[in-house]
């Protein structure tokens, strides 16, 4: 997905932006980057931090560069920020963004005028360069950013840096967050809320959906309001956020502890422990424990100073691989015993049965498996939480396409798998825990998991669920 942090400052902005995009590096697993503007005009660093931690990479630009605004990011995907020379000046601007109808867009700018834009590597254009382009058919920069919010379907939000100060602009129907700090002689603009606490920032305001303000030294002003309708992902709950965050003033741990609790409930099996594939799992498996009364234990151990997370590097085969020899086994609290482990989800379940079977070949008697959130069902259309080309590489649409004897499943019938009070949600869980090898599988119900999260279900999205937008 990725993330970003900026600050407007009276003197120097490195120190806290360095630290303040730092601390989003576990949103992104490609690039990182610093724009900043001073008495020197604009500099900017990009790096690949595929291989190497952000500050590492970071370290030496953070000593030569100076602004008194800066903006970074850390990304998943796309080199930036972007440096932009047009109609409205220079400005640097980075976005965290889905866009999928990049190629109309793309071919109306050409329409109106747009000569080229520059190819990656993997030939796609630039999704913060299309933004710009975008930005750069209006006449003024707030109506340019207005325009991009309204036509990306998907999801956009987005900094910019000019000379004037920071611009922040949240998601149209606010599917990701940006919330700004405030201290004595600066402000931030952040992705986390945690990024800035150490910093000695407070909590200043939330930006709402499709909410454009303009940040300085001086303070923050809304330029324009934010909408009504709201549809954050719940999956920044479940799975993306760090520990100590919050969206919406609901913390990520203690959502996570709801949510393990909630599973808890609806349970019957008595294993002998309880525990939670590192990270995201471990506070289900907390709540799960404390509700249960079944105790909490830590068979395996993530080994992170070199394997951070299970998804770099990107490749896929690399992914499987890395999934495996990140996991430490504590062979006292695994064999023999019955064992409860919460991961997030199940997405291709590829890694969870290499978990199981290694815990099998450890000595553990059952494995019982407990998704914190429902089936996934639909590829996501908002973040990139998987970058798959094909809805297939889901378990879920491999075992629906087997029961049903074909890949092309009309959006009633999986209307049908989506309830969990239907006959085939249970043929599906069935067959998924038969392939993976579980003693028992039990997924979260949607219904308790967005009670776990505990704002109006009306203003979460639940696509990849049960394909409601």
């Amino acid at each position: 997905m990725g993330g970003f942090f900026g600050v407007a400052a009276k003197d120097d902005c490195l120190f806290d932006l360095f630290f303040g995009t730092d601390y989003h590096s576990h949103l992104g697993t490609r690039r990182g980057g610093l724009a900043v503007y001073g008495e020197n005009g604009f500099d900017r660093a990009i790096h690949n931090i595929e291989n190497s931690p952000f500050r590492t990479k970071f370290d030496k630009d953070v000593q030569e560069m100076k602004g008194y605004y800066g903006i970074g990011c850390i990304s998943d995907y796309e080199p930036q920020p972007l440096i932009v020379r047009s109609h409205h000046g220079t400005y640097a601007i980075t976005t965290v963004s889905k866009i999928n109808n990049s190629q109309e867009l793309i071919e109306t700018l050409f329409h109106n005028g747009n000569s080229h834009f520059l190819e990656m590597s993997g030939g796609d254009v630039n999704p913060t360069e299309l933004v710009a382009a975008m930005i750069n058919q209006k006449e003024n920069i707030i109506d340019g950013i207005h325009y991009a919010l309204e036509q990306v379907d998907g999801s956009l939000t987005l900094m910019i840096l000019t000379p004037k100060g920071i611009y922040a602009a949240r998601d149209k129907y606010g599917r990701t967050p940006i919330v700004i700090g405030k201290k004595e002689d600066a402000y931030c603009i952040s992705f986390e809320s945690f990024a800035y606490q150490n910093l000695g920032y407070q909590d200043y305001k939330e930006l709402g959906p499709g909410e454009i303000d303009i940040i300085t030294q001086e303070g923050v002003k809304t330029l324009m309001a934010p909408g009504k309708k709201m549809k954050i992902c719940t999956f920044l709950w479940v799975y993306y956020g760090y520990p100590s965050s919050s969206y919406e003033g609901i913390s990520v741990e203690q959502m996570r502890y709801n949510c393990g609790a909630a599973l808890a409930r609806r349970d019957n099996v008595k294993p002998d422990i309880v525990a939670g594939v590192p990270d995201s799992g471990t506070a289900h498996a907390i709540g799960y424990s404390n509700a249960s009364g079944i105790p909490f234990s830590r068979p395996f151990i993530k080994y992170t100073p070199t394997w951070p997370r299970s998804f770099m590097p990107t490749m896929q085969s690399k992914r499987n691989l890395i999934a495996k020899m990140k996991l430490i086994a504590v062979h006292d609290l695994i064999k023999d015993k019955s064992l409860l482990l919460i991961d997030d989800s199940i997405v291709r379940g590829t890694q969870l049965r290499e978990t199981t079977e290694f815990l099998y070949k450890s000595g553990a008697r059952e494995v019982h498996i407990r998704p914190a959130c429902p089936p996934l069902i639909y590829g996501c259309k908002y973040l990139n939480f998987s970058r798959s080309s094909s809805e297939m590489d889901l378990i879920t649409r491999r075992v629906i396409a087997r029961l049903e004897g074909t890949e092309n499943v009309s959006d009633e019938v999986l209307q049908e798998y989506a309830n969990p009070e239907s006959q085939k949600y249970e043929q599906m869980v069935e067959e998924i825990r038969k392939e993976l090898n579980f003693t028992s599988l039990r997924y979260s119900r949607l219904d308790d998991m967005l009670e776990a999260v505990g704002i109006p279900p009306e203003n979460l999205c639940t696509y990849c669920w049960n394909g409601k937008e």
